[in-house]
């Protein structure tokens, strides 16, 4: 399959990653986690993505094609799949109250691995406009974005090598791999998230040189 963007440390693909994935040696992914999220239906939401749904998410999500690869896993959204996931006593807790209100939505995310023996926690308020980090002054651009700083924090826990994100979205976990120095391919199915992540990719680039 042609690249549809790459550099030195990133590449990413237009397409759709049950059918087609590149070899790699760690999988970091947020996949769509099966339960019709619309983001913006219960309250005001953020800039950009009020009313957008996720593709693939009216529909239960199967890890199977992942869970096949056989590689060192890392996967958001978890709890409303567990069941047809391994059993695990290494799970990720992001915390995005930061110490703030609660709203309708959940306090926290939470992440499944296969490769940690231990519970761990990370903080970041990030609820609704009131976010902590960069993604503060330049907003988001997907429904469910993660920030970059959550995703290095992420790849802190995996084991060394390329990574591999089958569902890319808008980027996040290609930008943090590159601030840790590694090699990470994405693929996404939607093209206007592609063309997100390139842009994200080449300001990166930028903001190195």
């Amino acid at each position: 399959m042609r690249p549809y963007y790459q550099d030195d440390a990133v590449t990413i693909y237009h397409g759709d990653c049950r059918e087609w994935m590149p070899e790699a040696d760690v999988i970091v992914s947020d996949p769509p986690y099966g339960i019709a999220y619309v983001h913006g239906e219960r309250g005001v939401g953020a800039y950009g993505s009020d009313g957008i749904a996720i593709h693939g998410d009216d529909v239960p999500f199967d890890p199977s094609h992942l869970l096949a690869i056989g590689r060192p896993m890392l996967l958001w959204g978890a709890n409303h799949y567990a069941d047809k996931l391994p059993a695990s006593p290494g799970w990720l807790v992001w915390d995005k109250t930061g110490g703030y209100w609660s709203t309708h939505q959940s306090d926290v995310e939470l992440a499944w691995t296969n490769v940690l023996t231990t519970a761990r926690v990370y903080g970041q308020r990030w609820r609704g406009v009131a976010r902590d980090g960069r993604e503060q002054l330049e907003g988001r651009s997907h429904t469910s974005q993660k920030p970059v700083a959550l995703m290095v924090w992420c790849l802190g826990w995996m084991p060394d090598g390329v990574v591999l994100d089958p569902y890319m979205g808008s980027g996040s976990t290609l930008v943090a791999a590159k601030e840790a120095g590694r090699r990470a391919i994405g693929i996404e199915i939607e093209e206007r998230y592609c063309e997100i992540a390139a842009n994200r990719c080449r300001q990166e680039v930028l903001g190195l040189a």
